[in-house]
């Protein structure tokens, strides 16, 4: 060992399988013909490594166990060919890349321990261990040539010259002739055993165990030596802390190393015993378990017992052999040919491959074959109703079979996971035909939602309109989707492709509870400004729903917030931390969060006021809790409040009692809200824990009454499946502190007498969990009467119950409402609301709303020269109904598409890109100061971007960071806050594609609030929208987007646009002029000259049919066309309405 010797390499053997503990090394043995390291591990794995880092080459199993028994691998040789491993019970022989050569089995294997080459060199070998035979085998052939007699039983073999030296297992060494294999020579090594072995030239050492009085054995503090030149013990070598492995160098005739298992080396000259070299190492927490030194002498390897492998050497000499033969590797993977690919390289460049033979994708029809089938699934009544003994379960058969039938499980397998999705928009427009034919395919798609036989309510099939729906998307993004297949209502459903979207029936559920629809707009309209506000994101969203009026809408504010909220982790309400959670739980502890919270924020908008607000009043349930002593009787009362009871239902020996009446639902309800609990409590009086008894006395009950289900058994689903069983109204009665619950006669007959102060609620609608097949993901429904929060006269008319299942919207009759089933069909959340709050929709919040952040500068930085921002003037530019605004707004992108590629080549977006709102400009479109921006927001961005789409969006890293940004970030609520105070002050918003900016923002702007420039400038004939930039160029004679993408400038171009628009209008040339344009265009690729193809163009990700901008391909500009324009003079703004962030003269 020299002095640059180091530890080189730490590798640890695979392990034997998954959750499995590390495999100990059963043995090793440096390769004599490559760079390769061999090892064994006790269940017949035989593994390879690389070079000095160890590097994972071959794994293979050479030996499996046998009967009760393991596979350790005891010994490895190797040949010019491959590699020999023995086991109790088998020899096997490999090639280095792990190929069988053969596997040698014979019944007299019984315990097989070493082996080694006979004077035949390694064509044969000689097999032996702790048996009475031994064997020659053959190594060409793989058989056994000859049978022997042992005089003792061997567990090490190791050959030097002409001698075979066993080591047996009473410690006895045995010299045998490696021709003739008969014993020379037997020395007495050690009294117990003989753990390890070597020998080299004329010399042979040997460690080993013996016996100590109330020790049991230990390993000798000696080494012995012995010479094979004169078959004569030599003088031992002593190591004191106990000898376990020794290894002869290979090339130094008389030098040995000797190790102990707890780290001690000793490199000593067995002709001068006297001069060793000491070496420690740190073995920490492990011990050594076996040692092996490379055939070259460079390098040794030392295995512990944490299965490890430590490579030692010098790191500029370190071999393995001493010449070494190269290694052979796979072979490397051929990249593809590079192109210079453009938007300009012909497709038909592209090579194809080319087959001779036929590929298995091409095997004909007629040689394929079904081969087994799934196992029928059992009945889920079977699985309700099982009975459990001793040898397993039972149940009573439920006869839906015939006997001995046979079912046709691949039928039932092949069952669509969600609903056949309708045609995209822009087929049904190239198809599209007569309209009767239209109308014929809508009412035929209609029927099948609707499912004319559900008038059969007893029926357990699960309807169509049930299953689950899913948003296909085309090349043209989701607005090709035909939303209106699903949704004919004035309501509007909600998108599914959000993340937690299984919220979206609990947050329909409150938008049509009038009393929390109302407090929730109040709310928003207020100046609260907290960034995590879900009161405000409800009201933010119910205000879109109502605008919309049966158009698709998406939570995606909503959801985004409630995502980020820290606790929302904790309590496993995020469906991506929480993949294992049931929908039925997630829905309901959602629905116990939101209310709180919703209520917390409420209350902090009352500037530290305290008692009760109107929130509380709607959903909080007080009640004095009284805790009693069943020792001393001592009674203890507490304050406490609920904002959503769970109901408790009796215990099942009394729901199995046939001949008592069944539980209804105000009994389960009464003892639900009083709720009567046996537990441990401090008793006061006693000084101890002691068993109390507690009971709810209920002060006060809200407006709303928020229930959970907590279906937990199976009997309490029977009850639920109950014809009927949930009533449409109840009457409650709290006299001092006592709860009463009516329905049905007995709530008409209080009713009739008048003798109490009786609250009737209604229900408002149910959210259900939904298992509506097999091969189905299980999805939330809500049921909702939306008569409650109809308005004025309509919300006296007869109930309307309505299907919200996510973007599905559509009327189903009351008794399919409230009817639900054990196997598929169960409640989660029911929402009762006071009859008196029927139809009270309060929009006074519109005339109260807090405009003020209108018209302040909300950043800590100085706010931009008044040429290029100016604020609101509230007294001269308050925003008013029908004052336009021109807009503009940058996204980034936020989550990549999720994109499944398909056996025909095609490609399915399963989930869209998502993208985040960046930067927000909205101008003055009318006055002195027409053009200039009082709104040019930059949005702080928390969450990863994956793309600043800085091309087209103008924005670069660092913008959006509020550590490194130079502009003045705002929260997205802040910028949501304005737009939406614009859109409910009634002003006309101007812009391009605004569409598509609108739904990313996610807001709901009426199509009476929108002048869209690409609409304006739109011949649908043609099938042909045109981008913004051509526009300017082509109308305007302007340049625009030049360099970075400004959303100011996009914004005023498109208010010229419009006013340009205004003039052709006014002259009579709009006709004229579209044709004009459109010629132009067709001329030089719709592109405005000069433009590039990257930034060419203002188009919207998303928007269907918008052409993309930029040059032609060589850049040669084409000369203007004449338009018939006609000589008008501006009469706004200032002169030459130039963008003010725009420097003079550009």
């Amino acid at each position: 060992m020299e002095a640059d010797w180091d530890e080189l390499a730490i590798v640890q053997l695979p392990l034997h399988g998954q959750h499995q503990p590390a495999t100990p090394v059963a043995t090793c043995a440096f390769d004599t013909v490559q760079e390769l390291l061999w090892t064994g591990n006790n269940y017949g794995r035989i593994t390879s490594f690389y070079g000095p880092a160890l590097e994972r080459y071959t794994s293979y199993r050479g030996h499996a166990p046998a009967e009760g028994t393991v596979g350790a691998v005891k010994q490895l040789l190797f040949t010019d060919k491959g590699v020999l491993s023995i086991s109790k019970h088998s020899v096997h022989y490999a090639s280095r890349r792990g190929l069988t050569q053969w596997h040698l089995t014979s019944a007299d294997f019984k315990e097989l321990q070493c082996m080694n080459f006979t004077s035949k060199g390694t064509r044969e070998i000689l097999v032996a261990g702790c048996q009475e035979k031994m064997f020659k085998v053959d190594v060409d052939k793989g058989a056994i040539v000859e049978d022997l007699a042992t005089n003792a039983q061997y567990t090490i073999m190791k050959r030097a010259g002409g001698y075979i030296c066993a080591a047996t297992n009473s410690g006895g060494i045995h010299i045998l002739d490696s021709g003739s294999l008969s014993v020379v020579k037997i020395f007495e090594g050690h009294t117990g055993s003989i753990n390890d072995m070597d020998a080299k030239g004329d010399f042979l050492a040997t460690c080993g165990w013996s016996p100590r009085q109330q020790f049991g054995f230990m390993l000798d503090p000696f080494t012995h030596v012995f010479s094979l030149k004169t078959l004569k013990q030599l003088p031992p070598i002593p190591f004191h802390t106990g000898a376990a492995f020794v290894r002869m160098h290979p090339r130094m005739s008389t030098t040995a190393i000797i190790a102990s298992q707890t780290g001690q080396m000793q490199v000593i000259d067995l002709m001068n015993p006297d001069s060793a070299n000491l070496r420690q190492l740190n073995m920490y927490d492990t011990y050594l378990s076996g040692l092996e030194m490379a055939p070259s002498g460079e390098a040794f390897v030392l295995s512990d017992s944490n299965a490890h492998l430590h490579l030692w050497g010098s790191p500029s000499k370190v071999c393995f052999p001493e010449y070494s033969n190269p290694t052979e590797f796979a072979d490397a993977v051929v990249p593809p040919p590079a192109m210079d690919w453009s938007i300009d390289t012909p497709l038909n460049t592209v090579g194809m491959p080319y087959y001779k033979e036929h590929l298995l994708s091409g095997w004909p029809s007629h040689m394929v074959f079904e081969v087994g089938a799934p196992p029928p699934k059992i009945d889920p009544t079977i699985l309700n109703n099982m009975t459990r003994t001793d040898m397993g379960f039972y149940a009573k058969n439920p006869k839906t079979k015939r006997r001995n039938q046979v079912e046709d499980t691949r039928l039932s397998d092949r069952g669509n996971e969600s609903l056949t999705a309708p045609k995209f928009l822009s087929e049904k427009a190239r198809a599209a035909q007569s309209s009767s034919e239209s109308e014929q395919r809508m009412a035929e798609t209609m029927e099948t939602l609707t499912d004319m036989h559900l008038d059969d309510v007893t029926r357990k099939d699960v309807p169509a309109m049930y299953g689950n729906v899913e948003i296909k998307y085309s090349r043209f993004g989701v607005d090709d989707f035909d939303f209106a297949y699903y949704n004919q209502t004035p309501y509007s459903g909600l998108e599914t492709h959000i993340t937690n979207s299984y919220a979206n029936s609990l947050l329909q559920l409150l938008r049509f509870t009038p009393l929390i629809r109302n407090l929730a707009l109040r709310h928003t309209a207020s100046p609260c400004l907290y960034e995590s506000c879900l009161m405000c994101e409800l009201g933010f969203l119910i205000d879109m729903l109502e605008k919309a009026a049966g158009l698709n809408c998406q939570a995606s504010n909503f959801l985004k917030t409630f995502s980020g909220l820290s606790n929302a982790v904790s309590l496993n309400l995020l469906e991506e931390y929480a993949p294992n959670v049931a929908l039925t739980n997630m829905i309901q502890a959602f629905n116990r969060f939101l209310l709180e919270k919703i209520s917390t924020e409420f209350r902090q908008m009352l500037g530290g006021l305290g008692g009760t607000s109107m929130m509380d009043q709607v959903l909080e349930t007080q009640a004095r809790a009284t805790m009693r002593c069943a020792q001393c009787r001592n009674e203890m009362m507490n304050e406490g409040r609920t904002f959503v009871n769970e109901l408790v239902y009796p215990a099942k020996n009394i729901m199995k009692n046939a001949r008592g009446p069944r539980p209804t639902f105000s009994q389960i309800l009464k003892s639900s809200v009083e709720r009567q609990d046996q537990m441990k409590g401090w008793c006061n009086k006693c000084k101890r824990y002691q068993q109390m008894v507690q009971r709810n006395t209920i002060q006060t009950i809200p407006g709303v009454l928020m229930l959970n289900a907590a279906i937990q058994s199976h009997e309490a689903k029977l009850l639920w499946s109950i014809p009927n069983w949930l009533p449409q109204e109840i009457g409650i009665i709290v006299d001092q502190g006592n709860f009463y619950c009516f329905e049905g006669q007995d709530l008409k007959l209080h009713l009739q007498r008048g003798a109490f102060d009786i609250m009737v609620y209604e229900l408002i609608g149910v959210v259900a969990d939904i298992n509506s097949g097999e091969h189905q993901k299980p999805h939330l429904v809500a049921t909702i009467n939306t008569a409650p929060s109809s308005r004025g006269a309509n919300a006296a008319t007869e109930d309307k119950w309505h299907l919200f299942n996510d973007f599905l919207v559509r009327p189903i009759p009351k008794e399919e409402a409230l009817r639900f089933e054990p196997s598929w069909k169960l409640p989660s959340v029911l929402t009762y609301q006071l009859k008196a709050a029927r139809g009270k929709i309060d929009d006074a919040w519109k005339d109260t709303l807090d405009t003020s952040i209108l018209y302040r500068w909300w950043s800590a930085n100085p706010s931009p020269p008044a040429s290029q921002f100016q604020l609101l003037d509230p007294s001269t530019e308050a925003p008013r109904p029908g004052y336009p605004v021109a807009i503009d707004a940058e996204f980034i992108r936020l989550q990549s598409e999720e994109i499944e590629m398909k056996a025909d080549g095609t490609r399915e977006t399963i989930r869209p890109d998502r993208k985040g709102l960046a930067r927000v400009s909205v101008c003055r479109g009318e006055g002195l100061h027409a053009g200039l921006p009082f709104i040019d927001d930059y949005i702080a961005v928390a969450e990863p971007v994956v793309d600043y789409l800085t091309a087209w969006s103008g924005i670069s890293p660092g913008d959006l960071n509020r550590d490194t940004s130079p502009h003045a970030l705002v929260s997205l609520k802040h910028a949501y806050k304005k737009l939406w105070l614009l859109l409910n002050l009634g002003c006309v918003f101007v812009g391009h594609s605004l569409a598509n900016d609108f739904r990313t923002i996610n807001i709901h702007v009426p199509r009476a609030q929108v002048v869209d420039t690409v609409d304006l400038f739109f011949k649908p004939a043609l099938h042909r929208k045109l981008n913004l930039k051509f526009l300017a160029w082509c109308v305007l004679k302007e340049q625009i987007q030049g360099g970075m993408h400004d959303s100011v400038e996009d914004a005023v171009t498109a208010l010229k646009l419009w006013r340009k628009y205004q003039e052709f209008v006014d002259a009579g040339v709009l006709e004229g002029m579209l044709n004009d344009v459109y010629a132009t265009g067709r001329e030089i690729g719709f592109r405005a000259p000069g433009s590039g193809v990257p930034g060419g163009g203002h188009v919207k990700t998303g928007s269907a049919g918008a052409s993309g901008g930029g040059s032609e391909p060589g850049g040669a500009e084409k000369p203007e066309v004449g338009l018939t324009t006609p000589k008008k003079a501006s009469t706004f703004g200032r002169v030459g309405f130039r963008s003010p962030m725009r420097a003079p003269g550009s």
